[in-house]
């Protein structure tokens, strides 16, 4: 075999991995991997403007096709501004490579230019993480890293590798790696286990599916799976806002999210469950709330990839590991076969009606402004013919979106969950419509989440991605704004936010379509506006500057204790309250 240089071994190694599409920005420590990646054209490149977008634009790329996310930024500064992306997708769960580039061997803990313990600094926020010292490795540390990456329960892994490593040459064999070896995740569940969890829900009276992001990592037959479940035991589907798209939302069994913003029907189900069947999520601390008061009198079940993740939070009565996916499955399998049929369930659905009589996601109209709620519903009724790929930022804005957008099909939905990073929507947009190009891709947004990565605009410029950003602007920081109504007597501290940009100038500054709308009246015909347009569009939709987010569960409250319409805020919260915010 004839040798290559380390950046060839790498690229060649990234395209025995299928790899397509690289986001990134080149720096001083990955010139050799750049001038590799100029003569291998069969690798796009996809040059952001800042390297945390790069990282959330391969997350909103792993995301909507399923793929994993490949990143690749320099030393020093380029690496640390990837870690928030790096640390999104550990949280979530998204599978990425990230590849960053080092001083020289003989340089390192010698504070030379641009260098950064990138080992040390991600080390709690992937996977797993390599430095590699020898040219004759990387082949099979891409492969593991990938197997790493997309295996189990999916994540992030960095691999650093040194400037003079990657000019070194060696041998390239692309078929000698031993990557399945090493790390063997869990597969198919304890046939026992997972008899008890079928005569368990056969036998409930009041049972209800608890479904997470697990479901659609897992790949689409899990969530066909959960489908078929569903229909085979009756019980009623709720979802974290990671799982929302993994089982229909216009299906009748559908309650809507649970947790903090969730639905009061989703959240009196799981408070008054006797058997709650886990799939694929982790009990977070949204989800919860009180832990002495979650789900007092229920038998758990809860079935994950990761082990760690089970009697973490909360204590289960049936713990099974295994990939979700293929436990449905099993589960459908020993159903069947079994011809078993499940407890009427009539007196079960008649409480679940009288939840859903509340209304809890109803919202005060208004003829004169355009209230948030009514922006995203009618975002969705003239979009659903189109099956969106929807991002959020972080905010009211996005659990407006989770509440009032509703999914039928799994990895429509990308949103940052488990870390509520601010300023994901806008790139993982731009690596969603890479990864599909023909696709309708929205990006729903606040003011102040949407300026935290605002220079990828010049990005989707750059590749002509039709990416729209559709703003809820209501000139505050509108979460933050909320909680100190909530929890500090309505003082405001630094969340309104001054000085904002002309969004339409701006858009139009960038070579974007501009829009402008705050008439409910003229809402549908901007929308329709918005949609014809065949370039990116910066839609500023001027809505309701003091509207909440309702229902919530109060930081430390149980299920049972919502709150569902602004008249019942109080205006402030105990300080074990506020540490829980």
């Amino acid at each position: 075999m004839a040798e290559k240089s380390g950046a060839d071994i790498l690229i060649e190694a990234l395209l025995a991995q299928g790899v397509d599409t690289v986001f990134g920005y080149p720096g001083g420590a990955v010139l050799p991997i750049y001038d590799a990646l100029f003569q291998h054209p069969k690798i796009r490149h996809v040059l952001v403007r800042h390297e945390a977008g790069a990282a959330h634009a391969a997350e909103g790329y792993a995301r909507s096709t399923g793929k994993p996310g490949v990143v690749l930024v320099t030393s020093g500064p380029g690496a640390t501004n990837a870690v928030t992306g790096i640390a999104d997708a550990f949280m979530d769960s998204i599978p990425m490579i990230c590849i960053t580039g080092q001083v020289a061997t003989n340089l390192i803990g010698s504070d030379a230019f641009q260098e950064a313990d990138t080992i040390g600094i991600t080390r709690h926020c992937t996977k797993h993480n390599y430095l590699v010292k020898d040219p004759a490795e990387l082949g099979a540390v891409v492969a593991e890293a990938f197997h790493i990456a997309t295996q189990g329960r999916p994540g992030p892994v960095v691999i650093d590798i040194p400037k003079n490593v990657q000019v070194a040459t060696a041998e390239f064999d692309r078929h000698g790696n031993n990557a399945a070896k090493r790390y063997v995740p869990a597969g198919d569940a304890d046939f026992a286990a997972i008899t008890q969890a079928v005569e368990l829900l056969a036998k409930a009276k009041a049972p209800i599916l608890y479904t997470g992001g697990g479901i659609i990592n897992s790949g689409p037959d899990a969530s066909a799976a959960l489908r078929e479940l569903a229909a085979l035991c009756g019980a009623p589907v709720t979802s974290t806002l990671m799982g929302l798209g993994s089982f229909p939302a216009s299906d009748p069994q559908w309650l809507g999210m649970l947790g903090m913003h969730g639905t009061y029907e989703a959240n009196m189900a799981m408070n008054q469950c006797d058997v709650m069947l886990c799939l694929g999520a982790r009990f977070d601390d949204r989800v919860t709330g009180r832990l002495d008061a979650f789900s007092p009198n229920s038998t758990k079940v809860h079935i994950d990839i990761d082990r760690s993740s089970i009697n973490k939070t909360v204590r289960v009565d049936l713990p099974i590991v295994a990939d979700v996916g293929k436990a449905i499955r099993q589960m459908i399998t020993i159903w069947n076969s079994r011809k078993l049929q499940p407890q009427k369930l009539d007196e079960w659905w008649a409480r679940i009606k009288g939840w859903r009589s509340v209304g809890s996601l109803n919202y005060p109209a208004s003829q004169s402004e355009i209230m948030p709620q009514y922006a995203i519903e009618r975002l969705y009724e003239l979009t659903k013919d189109k099956s969106p790929v929807i991002t959020t930022e972080v905010g009211q804005h996005q659990m407006w979106a989770a509440q009032h957008f509703h999914f039928d099909a799994p990895n429509k939905w990308l949103t940052s969950g488990g870390l509520g990073t601010m300023g994901y929507g806008l790139p993982a947009a731009i690596g969603a419509q890479m990864g599909n190009p023909d696709a309708l891709v929205i990006d729903i947004a606040g003011e102040a989440s949407i300026q935290m990565n605002i220079q990828e605009m010049g990005t989707a410029s750059q590749y002509r991605l039709p990416v729209k950003v559709f703003i809820l602007n209501n000139e505050w920081m509108g979460m933050v704004r909320q909680w100190q109504q909530l929890t500090y007597e309505s003082r405001y501290s630094n969340s309104y936010s001054d000085s904002l940009p002309d969004f339409v100038a701006l858009a139009e500054a960038y070579g974007w379509k501009g829009i402008r709308c705050d008439d409910p009246a003229k809402l549908d015909d901007a929308i329709a506006e918005m949609l014809a347009h065949d370039g990116p569009v910066m839609f500023d939709c001027r809505v309701s500057k003091e509207a909440n987010c309702f229902p919530m569960i109060p930081s430390g409250a149980a299920h049972t204790e919502m709150i569902l319409h602004s008249d019942e805020v109080s205006g402030t919260m105990d300080d074990e309250a506020k540490a829980l915010v």
